[in-house]
């Protein structure tokens, strides 16, 4: 059974970090994380293939966040850092088995239950 499981949320204070962690079931060939507040579409954080080739971010988040994987474990991270009000959201860590172009959620296929992140002023 495929899963993918995400911890690593919480609150935290703004200007402080957070490091995401998603454990996933498979070694897909690629991984990335969303985010969705409360109200708003789900949005890309960033992806990355998972053989090393490339890493993609939203522009907007570029410098704060880093995504990383260790392929031994399967495993996924999100490090946050500098962390803003306005990343408060529900953080869902994404995979899917053949395609690796963009940052747009119905590119992929399997999903975690997400992790919540909250950062106050």
């Amino acid at each position: 059974q495929v899963q993918l499981v995400e911890s690593g949320g919480g609150s935290v204070q703004a200007g402080g970090s957070l490091r995401l962690s998603c454990a996933a079931s498979y070694p897909f060939y690629c991984m990335g994380w969303f985010r969705q507040a409360p109200g708003k579409e789900r949005e890309g954080v960033a992806i990355m293939y998972t053989s090393g080739k490339g890493t993609y971010y939203a522009d907007s988040l570029k410098g704060r966040f880093t995504i990383s994987q260790d392929n031994a474990k399967n495993t996924l991270y999100l490090q946050m850092n500098s962390l803003k009000p306005e990343d408060t959201a529900m953080y869902y860590c994404a995979a899917d088995t053949y395609r690796c172009r963009s940052l747009v959620p119905t590119n992929f296929y399997y999903w975690g239950q997400g992790t919540q992140v909250t950062v106050s002023s």
